[in-house]
Parts: structure tokens; C-alpha cells; sequence
């Protein structure tokens, strides 16, 4: 399993980078989880489109999908080049039922509703997912390949479900939008003592701090967390990979 950082802003892009978008792959298939702002420009540096298998949403703030959009254009572009490329299969929730039937698009893209209360199994991965502490309708996932498991927090405050969601996981994926001493809860966001005590109880192999914020010094959330958590733990950054 290879997980490649795409987009790692909170909100919106920063110069240069992306919001949301992380690509996971194995066996020659590509999921993407979350497209947002800037993802699919980003996107072409790691993975020709017409070769992405398919898009897995957490939630439909813009920041998550915004790109969703041009992606679904860039497939009926590619489908009238290449005769007999598929339909994209882009996994979302029908909590948001505007949000979902926005998935669709022509013969380019087609909305699959996930169960957030069973397993989904989408390629070589299976996800089970949690709801967040978020102001839209959102959730976490816990993926596995049969060997590795990643978590991947999506938006969230701190919720203590989330520490048997994360338990033992290979590598955690979470949002930082907050630095220590900020609450973030109300707007649905966790701050760095929030993200290292998520991975230290949960007992996490690996943390990536990511949904970073657009004011402070980020080297400062890294160094605020790691009075928490003492194993791996890094900001994520454009083309970031790891590999299980």
C-alpha cells in the first residue's frame, strides 16, 4: 500500500498546493480519498487521470470537493480520446443528498452510495468508517489492504470514538487545523495536542498532521505534538509518500 499527499491546506490552497487529496494505491489501483481545491492539477504529477480508479469522499465542503467537478470534466474529455474508458466511480454518503447527486456527471462519473455502518470494499481495500464531531455530515475511514491499516481522519474535532477507530493503526492521517491552546471544537477542528493525543492513545505506528492552517509557523504544531507523541510523526507536505 502507497499513500501519496496530494493536498494537505485546510480551507483553501496555498500558493502553489492543494486542499484535501490523498492517493492510495496498490496492485495497479488508484483511490483517491477526498478532491479538493487545487487536487486535480496536483494530481497529474503523480497519476495520468484516465488511470485514477476511483474517488472516495468524506464529506462535500468544498475543501474536500471542489475539484470534483474538473475531474469529472477531465474524464468526458479523456472518454472522447480513449474509446471505452469507464465511468468513475466516486463513493460518497447520502446524508447530503444535494452534495451526492453532484457525484454524477454524464457517462464521465457516477455517484456510489457507501454505507458509513458496513464494510466498503472498493479495489484491494476495505473501509469502515466513523462519523466525525463536524458541522456537515462527515467521516472518517479505516482502511486495509489485509497487511496494513491507514487512518485517515477527515475533519473532525476530538472525539474519544475516534481512539478504538485508530487503534493500532500503521499510519494515522489527521487534521491539525489548530495550534495548542486554541479551540478548535467548534468549528469541527482538532489543534496539535488534540492530533498527538489521538495518536499516542490510540498507539499509532506513524502520524501525519495535515488539514494545516494558514496563520502561525506549522514547524510549531510538530514540536507542540511531539511533547505527546514520541514515535514518527511529520507535516504533510506535497508528494509525501509512504510505502507498507
Amino acid at each position: 500500500m502507497k499513500l501519496t499527499v496530494i493536498g494537505h491546506w485546510g480551507g483553501y490552497p496555498g500558493p502553489g498546493g492543494a486542499s484535501a487529496g490523498y492517493l492510495l494505491q496498490k496492485d495497479g489501483y488508484s483511490l483517491l480519498l477526498d478532491c479538493g481545491s487545487a487536487v486535480l492539477s496536483n494530481l497529474q504529477e503523480y497519476i495520468e487521470l484516465k488511470n485514477l480508479d476511483a474517488v472516495l469522499v468524506s464529506h462535500y465542503h468544498h475543501d474536500h470537493v471542489a475539484d470534483i467537478g474538473p475531474l469529472q470534466y477531465a474524464r468526458l474529455v479523456a472518454g472522447f480520446l480513449e474509446e471505452g474508458l469507464p465511468s468513475l466511480p466516486i463513493y460518497g454518503h447520502t446524508g447530503d443528498k444535494d452534495g451526492f447527486s453532484r457525484l454524477s456527471y454524464k457517462n464521465a462519473a457516477h455517484g456510489v452510495q457507501y454505507n458509513p455502518g458496513s464494510q466498503l470494499e472498493i479495489g484491494p481495500f476495505r473501509i469502515t468508517f466513523l462519523k466525525t464531531d463536524h458541522p456537515a455530515e462527515c467521516y472518517a475511514f479505516r482502511i486495509t489492504d489485509g497487511e496494513k491499516v491507514l487512518v485517515y481522519t477527515a475533519d473532525t474535532s476530538f472525539k474519544e470514538e475516534l481512539l478504538s477507530f485508530a487503534e493500532s493503526a500503521d499510519l494515522l492521517i489527521t487534521e491539525c487545523n489548530f495550534y495548542a491552546g486554541q479551540d478548535g471544537k467548534s468549528a469541527g477542528h482538532m489543534n496539535s495536542l488534540d492530533a498527538a493525543s489521538l495518536a499516542e492513545k490510540a498507539g499509532v505506528k506513524q502520524c501525519v498532521l495535515t488539514h494545516l492552517p494558514h496563520f502561525g509557523n506549522h514547524e510549531d504544531l510538530i514540536a507542540q505534538a511531539k511533547t505527546i507523541y514520541k514515535r514518527p510523526l511529520v507535516l504533510a507536505s506535497k508528494g509525501w509518500t509512504w510505502n507498507a
